[in-house]
């Protein structure tokens, strides 16, 4: 199922990391937490934010959303692409080092317009972040690991989440909102100059074992990905493409989750900050960690012998959920919503540790990071960009005829998009059935 201009197959099977392996993974999994509490710390202090600010849930979308995203999602691209042609762990360090600093600035923020400026910086930022981290991580384990070990950094998100919502609460219950952005930001920039100083750039493709049919010895040498010719190869594959619309189909409804379930729980559900810091947070940070990394040890299992695993265990997972989540809305109380949302908080989040796998798989090492960059630009542009703020304008249009529940009227719109990313993923499982029996063919 490799693209055509793909030139490597994975290593020996044999092939073990050592114990740098799993300092760095450590080190780079510390990085997306504070990559995604960074990126959560808005929607957790969504209330205090709006009686200080007077923000409504529509302007909240917007820069949790459209706004942070077309600045992340565009940015990476020529990011990425720097990266695969420079050194990968400067780009990451820089990178965490202004995303952090950005994170300070909105605890510093007067106005929505700073506010808005602010997180705009923020993922200017987090977009050196996330596409260098899965190619180092690639060039330190070997196929056959790699969906573990992604799976353990795509943990990153769950606790970020997780401490985001136990920390913010917490300051915001005990001090400020805005205190909770600076701590944040502060502990960002020391964690950047760790990464500067402790992780060191591994060989591209080290791992990788060249494909049978070399080319001969005094044959001229495989010249270096291109910008435009690696973006032609990644949206040319069916499969790569069709990966990252359903994955973005995915993200429409997690993203909408995660910047309003908060508010929700609290506005419509009666949940107070003290209750969010301690049941919410444990809620994310068990759940979503268990559908990281358990999709990540089914993929390993499976991926080799069924590539369609790659897309079925995606569905699989949110058409269980999908009723599940359909409950959380519903219930009169925050207690029986937690209890309702607790299997899809894991089941949400089936679908990417298969999808970096499978990129990171299918590409030259000197094309993973620029593709890691082009899966996210779509999934996130979609998902990111246009799911917090669709149900931030649904809420804001529902609220003229549901004053007492517009983000509850607002959230049963997106079940369908549930549907939808089933279909899609079940979609994916045909292109790569058809991709893989061409293959055999040929």
């Amino acid at each position: 199922m490799a693209a055509s201009s793909r030139t490597f197959v994975p290593g020996a099977p044999d092939a073990r990391p050592g114990a740098r392996a799993w300092f760095v993974l450590a080190i780079l999994c510390f990085v997306y937490v504070l990559n995604f509490l960074d990126r959560q710390l808005l929607s957790i202090l969504a209330k205090p934010i709006q009686d200080e600010l007077g923000v409504t849930d529509g302007q909240l979308g917007l820069i949790s959303g459209l706004y942070f995203a077309l600045f992340y999602c565009v940015l990476a691209i020529p990011v990425g692409w720097l990266a695969d042609r420079t050194n990968r762990v400067r780009v990451l360090a820089l990178a965490c080092a202004l995303w952090s600093a950005a994170t300070a600035a909105c605890g510093l923020s007067n106005s929505y317009s700073q506010l808005a400026a602010s997180r705009m910086a923020v993922g200017v930022g987090e977009a050196g972040g996330v596409p260098p981290s899965y190619a180092i991580i690639s060039d330190y384990f070997p196929s056959g690991m790699r969906g573990t070990a992604l799976s353990l950094f795509n943990l990153g998100p769950p606790i970020g989440q997780a401490m985001g919502v136990a920390f913010g609460a917490s300051i915001a219950a005990s001090y400020s909102w805005r205190d909770a952005f600076l701590w944040v930001g502060a502990v960002g920039v020391v964690t950047a100059l760790v990464v500067w100083l402790f992780v060191r750039e591994p060989k591209k493709g080290g791992l990788d074992a060249p494909l049978e049919t070399q080319p001969p010895a005094d044959a001229a040498p495989i010249p270096k990905a291109g910008f435009w010719s690696t973006c032609r190869m990644y949206f040319s594959n069916p499969v790569l493409r069709g990966m990252a619309l359903a994955c973005g189909a995915t993200q429409f409804v997690t993203y909408a989750l995660l910047n309003f379930a908060t508010l929700f729980l609290m506005r419509e559900k009666g949940m107070t900050l003290p209750e969010v810091a301690v049941w919410y947070a444990l809620l994310v940070g068990v759940f979503v960690s268990l559908g990281m990394f358990v999709s990540g040890r089914l993929i390993d299992r499976f991926g080799k012998r069924f590539k369609t695993a790659y897309a079925y265990l995606p569905a699989i997972g949110l058409a269980i959920a999908m009723p599940f989540f359909a409950g959380f809305i519903w219930a009169p109380s925050w207690q029986l919503a937690l209890v309702f949302l607790a299997l899809p908080m894991g089941l949400n989040y089936f679908y990417l540790s298969p999808a970096v796998t499978l990129v990171q798989e299918e590409v030259r090492p000197d094309q993973r990071v620029l593709s890691g960059a082009l899966l996210l630009l779509v999934m996130n542009l979609i998902g990111l960009g246009l799911g917090p703020t669709y149900l931030g304008a649904a809420s804001d249009f529902f609220r003229a005829s549901h004053p007492d529940n517009s983000l509850q009227m607002a959230f049963y719109t997106l079940l369908p998009f549930y549907g939808l990313a089933i279909l899609m993923f079940l979609g994916l499982a045909r292109k790569i059935r058809r991709h893989t029996s061409r293959e055999a063919v040929s």
